[in-house]
């Protein structure tokens, strides 16, 4: 199974855990009573899900998402239900996967066509007459 197929498929929902902290958002006082901030977990060098090639590319890659551990840190505290939090927490987290594991399609350099040239010689033609129409002699 690739590495795409098991983010698709929600392969790494055993190895992360989770914690509630209080939120700084919409609710008023209410955010001042309950922990509805998630912070979603992973240890990437302690997952038994990733191969060793996986886990130094989501190493180099998430480098700014990572604490001293290297766990993967995600927060989520859009919205007052911590259940919520927690959905938008999870799919950032496949996000993040998809985005560090997807291979950029290379670019093949091209030459420019035929229509292409002639295109840049006419324009370049009409700015020389241009600039002969203003000269003093003409």
């Amino acid at each position: 199974m690739s590495i795409l197929q098991k983010i698709e498929q929600e392969y790494f929902n055993p190895e992360i855990s989770f914690q509630a902290s209080k939120s700084s958002g919409p609710g008023g006082q209410h955010v001042n009573k309950v922990n509805t901030k998630i912070i979603l977990l992973f240890n990437i060098p302690q997952s038994n899900l990733l191969q060793d090639h996986e886990k130094a590319i989501l190493l180099r890659k998430l480098t700014k998402k990572l604490d001293k551990e290297g766990n993967l840190v995600v927060t989520s505290q859009d919205s007052r239900s911590q259940i919520q939090n927690k959905k938008k927490a999870i799919k950032k987290f496949y996000g993040l996967l998809k985005k560090a594991f997807h291979k950029k399609k290379p670019r093949i350099a091209t030459k420019p066509g035929k229509a292409a040239k002639e295109k840049r010689l006419k324009a370049k033609k009409i700015q020389s007459q241009k600039k002969q129409y203003r000269s003093k002699d003409w």
